[in-house]
């Protein structure tokens, strides 16, 4: 594989990394856009115990390569790149400017959902009702409660191979999987922090549950490829109510830290949100922002054809 090719995956990892840091937006999703959630499943599919009769007849070299492990590595390379680089900076972001980043994920996930459309074959009324349960199910996740989880490291192991499950699934995000766990702020906290022992308890989850549902959602886009996808795009469809740029918070609750932190948010339009809170909606901005994230998948998804073709 050639050096630029390489290094084009390694971006791509990156931004699956952005996405998978951020509440209700999946790394997944970007993978897709980009044309490599193909290879990538392919790769994680093949690591398994008939890698041991390779390496015991041709070596560790020919391995390695049987996975295609110079793609993965990229990759997940630059996923990790994203999460120890970016988790502080969005974490920021998220607080002191939270209209202009919902608004410019808000763009990323709707055009995402033009992408996706775009790749079903054929439509039917089977295939019309998966997307309808899609948006359905993602609805109904968006609108539960935040629940406590007790920070320890089994509680770390089974977020990581809950959460790696919703990364590598396009429409469901990883990050929205442990705010509804309790668990997101201490995961942020552990990749913020470094923390050794709690990072390797998820890192040992993720790669169980990586290596497990690689194989299902392999296995699903082959055989039902135009219903996982209309289910998969109608997740995405369901999710934007929760990354709706116009908030306002109805209760809040206390969490392990004793912070307090919202709890049940209602969404508001942009004029509402001026008259009830105070506070400028940022209209201008938010509408730069969500073209820009139209922007951006749209250049992703030119760059994942001129890949494919």
């Amino acid at each position: 594989m050639k050096t630029d090719s390489l290094l084009l995956n390694y971006f791509k990892g990156m931004a699956m990394g952005a996405a998978d840091v951020v509440p209700g937006v999946s790394g997944g999703t970007i993978a897709f856009i980009t044309g490599i959630l193909d290879p990538l499943l392919d790769g994680i599919r093949k690591i398994n115990w008939s890698l041991v009769g390779i390496i015991k007849q041709k070596g560790i070299k020919a391995a390695f390569l049987h996975i295609n492990g110079p793609f993965l590595v990229c990759v997940f390379g630059g996923i990790l790149t994203s999460i120890f680089t970016l988790a502080k900076l969005i974490s920021w972001l998220l607080v002191t400017h939270p209209i202009p980043v919902w608004s410019f994920f808000f763009g990323l996930i709707l055009f995402s959902v033009v992408h996706m459309l775009k790749q079903v074959n054929k439509f039917n009324a089977i295939r019309i009702a998966m997307f309808i349960v899609g948006v359905a199910f993602a609805w109904a996740i968006t609108v539960l409660h935040p629940i406590e989880m007790q920070v320890s490291y089994l509680n770390f192991f089974f977020c990581g191979a809950i959460a790696i499950c919703a990364m590598i699934l396009p429409g469901i995000s990883g990050s929205f999987i442990l705010l509804l766990l309790g668990m997101y702020p201490a995961v942020l906290a552990a990749a913020k922090g470094f923390d050794i022992v709690y990072l390797a308890c998820f890192a040992i989850g993720a790669v169980v549950g990586l290596l497990s549902f690689s194989h299902v959602l392999s296995a699903l886009l082959r055989k039902f490829h135009d219903m996982t996808l209309l289910f998969l795009t109608g997740l995405m469809l369901g999710t934007l109510g929760k990354i709706w740029p116009w908030k306002q918070v109805i209760s809040w609750r206390e969490n392990s830290k004793g912070e307090l932190v919202p709890l049940v948010e209602q969404n508001l339009s942009p004029f509402q949100f001026e008259q009830i809170t105070g506070e400028s909606s940022q209209m201008i901005i938010a509408i730069v922002c969500l073209l820009v994230g139209i922007g951006l998948v749209w250049g992703l998804e030119r760059v994942g054809n001129k890949a494919n073709s």
